[in-house]
């Protein structure tokens, strides 16, 4: 009879982090086969010239060129090529979620695969890291799309996230960002909201930084987005204004709704009552419109009451289930 074996977990684990590399660059992909083998070439030449340990995660986000077959011959070169193939095209939002999902760098840096970013300005995100922050974000100072239907929408919606997530970034629409690995480890993204990743890890207490890089402009094929995503983003940042100050507490939020809608229906019924008690007017034939309405927003803050209630016992079963803490710990000190 064999002996047992012993799995020691420390080791295991000493192993595993020996074997994870520093830094992981992710990068999704959607039908970029003219430009991934430069793209490549500019990753590796870059993080080679490096003294430390690189993985480079491409996620295949359902292309339809030659971008798989790009991507096998390009793991079967370099070990440190890890592809990820999605079943179909999800979004850059999905793609860059399952890339986070299999990047095992303590670092992770993101960027787009169609060389609008150019991978040889990755060592000035980590050397800013270095200096202590948690998020390093791109700024492209100088855009090369289109003012109308890029530059303005993006100036706009970029002036919206900041004033309603309270980080003063200038740029959070661009991929090109790092992060410590502790900070996506609690976010999980959905829709449009990558370009959210600054506002939800300043909510949990990140130190951010942001860095002007170079729009190099896209030189192969064309934009894989327009201006109808202007919409989804302001839809998207809607949700995460209210995420950002009532996850915790959505009653503070409908209650509000909720005060304004019966105290208005309270002014408004008690006009009427002294219409009818002092001046003797047939209401409903008077003011049957006011009557009406009045009637509506009395209900209309019951229901908003109903579902901050609701709201209020949906996020304790969100936290209490999943064990998740409403607070977030950088270190802790003890003897």
């Amino acid at each position: 009879m064999k002996p047992p074996i012993i799995s020691d977990p420390m080791a295991e684990k000493m192993a595993e982090s020996a074997c994870c590399p520093l830094v992981s660059i992710v990068i999704p992909l959607h039908n970029e086969a003219t430009t991934l083998r430069e793209l490549y070439d500019l990753v590796r030449t870059t993080m080679d010239q490096r003294n430390e340990t690189w993985e480079l995660v491409l996620v295949n986000d359902g292309s339809s060129d030659a971008t798989p077959q790009i991507l096998a011959t390009l793991h079967q070169e370099d070990d440190r090529v890890v592809v990820v193939h999605l079943r179909r095209n999800y979004g850059q939002t999905p793609a860059l979620m399952a890339g986070f999902d299999h990047a095992r760098g303590e670092t992770i840096v993101s960027l787009d695969g169609d060389l609008q970013h150019n991978p040889e300005e990755i060592p000035n995100f980590l050397e800013k890291l270095a200096e202590g922050f948690d998020l390093v974000s791109g700024w492209r100072v100088a855009r090369s799309d289109a003012f109308w239907t890029r530059t303005l929408p993006s100036r706009i919606a970029n002036w919206l996230m900041a004033w309603v997530s309270g980080v003063q970034l200038h740029d959070f629409g661009t991929t090109f960002k790092a992060y410590r690995r502790e900070i996506l480890q609690d976010i999980r993204l959905y829709g449009e909201l990558h370009r959210f990743v600054p506002a939800l890890s300043a909510w949990n207490g990140a130190r951010i930084a942001e860095i002007p890089i170079r729009d190099m402009g896209r030189n192969y094929g064309r934009s894989h987005y327009g201006l109808s995503r202007t919409f989804r983003v302001l839809l998207d940042l809607l949700t995460v204004g209210f995420l950002l100050r009532y996850m915790t507490r959505p009653l503070h939020f409908f209650g509000k709704l909720f005060f304004a809608c019966t105290a208005l229906s309270g002014i408004t019924t008690v006009f009427l009552l002294c219409r009818k008690l002092f001046a003797g007017v047939h209401i409903l034939t008077e003011h049957g419109p006011l009557m009406l309405f009045t009637a509506a927003l009395m209900l209309a803050g019951i229901q908003f009451l109903a579902v901050g209630l609701l709201g209020e016992i949906l996020a304790r079963i969100y936290f209490e289930s999943q064990d998740k803490k409403i607070y977030a710990v950088r270190t802790v000190l003890r003897r």
